[in-house]
C-alpha cells in the first residue's frame, strides 16, 4: 500500500478530525469554563483532544449510515 492510496482512502478520517481539533479549540477558547475546574473545557489540551475525539466519531457515524445507502442504490439498478 503506498502512501498515496492510504491519504486517498482515508481523506475523509483526517477532514473531520482535523474539524473536531478547530472546533475543539474554539470552544475552549469562546465558551471554556470561567471557574476552572471543568476536566475538559479548563484545559486546552484537553478540549482540543476530546473535539478531535469527537470529529472521528462523527465520521464513523456519516460513513456508516450514508455508504450502504449508496451501494443499494447501484443494487436496486
Amino acid at each position: 500500500m503506498s502512501y498515496k492510496s492510504f491519504l486517498q482512502r482515508n481523506f475523509g478520517m483526517f477532514f473531520f478530525v482535523t474539524l473536531g481539533l478547530i472546533a475543539g479549540f474554539l470552544y475552549y477558547k469562546y465558551v471554556g469554563c470561567v471557574s476552572g475546574t471543568c476536566a475538559i473545557t479548563a484545559n486546552p489540551i484537553m478540549s482540543v483532544l476530546y473535539g478531535g475525539i469527537l470529529g472521528g466519531l462523527f465520521h464513523s457515524i456519516i460513513t456508516e449510515i450514508f455508504i450502504p445507502m449508496s451501494k443499494r442504490k447501484h443494487l436496486d439498478k
